[in-house]
């Protein structure tokens, strides 16, 4: 059964045991949608509808992370892009998968298909919770130019 991404988001938010806010549900809405990773700023430019201010975004977006609902990725440029898998579902929190950032013109592809380089064996004392994979070169957009 195929959800539409207003029943998946509020799937998604409802199964935290939080409020359902309309800024956290048009957020998660918005990057369900998305074919690719986006920064704050451009969420902000882009959300439909009325303007949700900078720094609520902020905290929404913070929260949907926290969450795990959406993913973060740090750029190149050291600017987060947000993304959202279309394949979400409550209590999937993985977000294990490269990300290629264009070094011509910053964009940020995630890559879910691609298999990642083996987990490595953590010295003594250290916990691994995180692994940020991330590709730099050029897109097929900025190759054609």
């Amino acid at each position: 059964m195929q959800f539409t991404a207003a029943q998946q988001a509020e799937t998604l938010i409802r199964a935290t045991g939080a409020r359902l806010t309309r800024s956290r549900s048009r957020v998660l809405i918005f990057l369900l949608e998305q074919a690719r990773p986006l920064t704050h700023h451009e969420i902000h430019e882009q959300l439909p509808g009325d303007v949700i201010d900078a720094v609520t975004l902020y905290r929404v977006l913070e929260w949907l992370t926290a969450n795990n609902m959406i993913h973060r990725i740090a750029g190149a440029d050291q600017v987060w892009h947000f993304s959202a898998s279309s394949s979400a579902r409550p209590g999937d929190h993985n977000h294990d998968h490269a990300h290629f950032q264009c070094t011509n013109c910053d964009s940020v592809t995630c890559f879910n298909d691609m298999p990642l380089p083996k987990r490595q064996k953590m010295p003594d004392g250290f916990t691994s919770q995180e692994v940020e994979f991330l590709i730099k070169g050029i897109c097929p957009r900025c190759g054609e130019q």
